[in-house]
């Protein structure tokens, strides 16, 4: 598709999933593909908190990023058209990529068809995404040993009611016969929904996805039935936690700010392992102070899991700045001490500066509109 095939409206891209399912990798991977295409990309990044890795990771990738912080999209609905407006005005893109909070669900209703009949004039809307990782997909599906709570799993079985496409990734982590055992139970519980499988990773089966982002329209019904009270419980058991850090060297020596990173991250999952908690994701990165576009990635998504490194430093580092994001089913305080305890043997070695931290409980959503169906 060449930019001159365009209707004149920027089209809205919202690729959601549950935390760690490999959104942003996908988002990354679509906006190349975009960019490879001729057409310019913005992204709209959102989080309950600040200091996002996301939004960093973007920004290394020179794309033009909006951040919306303090609640989910359905909350934050005229902060996301704000943010949509802000991006057209300055980067003119052909595709708006929307990536909303993973533990939120109802984006149909409270984003999508809103977006359609307010700002239809603005902006074509395409098919919902819902990412999955099949080895999260296993366990929420009875497939596997369960680790989330039932309250949580409402959730994500929500998120797959109201996809029109479930994209399995990380296709690299599942045998042939995993898969389609997989492929059956999502088809169960997503029945009217397209199933691709991918590895955004590698890059592989993402093709096909891609190009009905790109050319198709949305069609989604909002869900049939929702119940915001298990809903809200539901996120009020995953605990947030967002960091900021600058790391520096005790002497004039450099360090390795890739194995550094992959040391925190280790520390804290062993500690919230230790105690039982399950992480629903836990992403990070370092960069070089002065350079974002220099930085070091990882992110892991099951406390049975290690930290996986997507991007490496190509040098040592004097000081490095990391933005760490944290979520997991535990209190918010057991996080900041899980990270607390990471860091005390970080400043055994070498300074290291708290710049910003914040850990909480989601709010209960309160969406600011809520439509049930496409007006006729």
């Amino acid at each position: 598709m060449q930019k001159d095939c365009r209707d004149g409206k920027a089209r809205y891209v919202m690729i959601g999933g549950f935390l760690g399912a490999g959104k942003t990798t996908s988002i990354l991977q679509f906006a190349q593909w975009l960019t490879d295409r001729g057409l310019k990309v913005g992204l709209v990044t959102n989080d309950q908190g600040g200091s996002l890795v996301d939004t960093a990771l973007a920004s290394a990738h020179d794309l033009p990023v909006e951040e919306i912080v303090g609640g989910c999209f359905c909350c934050r609905f005229n902060s996301l058209v704000e943010a949509a407006d802000s991006l057209v005005g300055e980067a003119a893109p052909d595709v708006l990529i929307a990536e909303p909070v993973g533990s939120c669900t109802d984006l149909v209703a409270t984003v999508s068809l809103p977006l359609e009949q307010i700002y239809g004039d603005r902006f074509t809307v395409a098919p919902v995404s819902v990412v999955v990782d099949p080895l999260r997909a296993e366990r929420v599906l009875g497939l596997a040993s369960a680790s989330l709570s039932e309250h949580v799993c409402y959730i994500y079985k929500k998120q797959l009611e109201e996809a029109e496409i479930v994209v399995i990734n990380k296709t690299d982590l599942v045998d042939a016969e995993r898969l389609a055992r997989l492929h059956q139970a999502l088809t169960a519980v997503a029945p009217n929904a397209r199933i691709e499988s991918c590895s955004a990773r590698d890059g592989t089966g993402l093709e096909p996805w891609f190009e009905e982002m790109l050319t198709a329209r949305s069609q989604a019904a909002a869900i049939a039935e929702i119940d915001y009270e298990t809903y809200g419980y539901g996120e009020s058991l995953l605990g947030w936690l967002n960091a900021e850090l600058l790391i520096g060297s005790s002497d004039a020596d450099e360090f390795d700010g890739t194995e550094l990173l992959l040391e925190i991250m280790q520390q804290i999952r062993q500690t919230l392992a230790e105690a039982g908690h399950e992480i629903a994701h836990m992403k990070a990165t370092l960069s070089v102070e002065g350079d974002p576009f220099e930085l070091a990635a990882a992110n892991l998504v099951r406390t049975d899991d290690l930290p996986a490194v997507s991007h490496r430093l190509a040098e040592p580092v004097d000081i490095g700045r990391m933005l760490l994001n944290l979520r997991a089913e535990a209190a918010p305080e057991t996080l900041q001490a899980a990270v607390e305890n990471a860091l005390e043997r970080v400043r055994e070695q070498r300074p290291c500066e708290v710049v910003h931290l914040e850990h909480f409980r989601p709010g209960k959503p309160v969406p600011t509109h809520r439509l049930a169906a496409r007006p006729s």
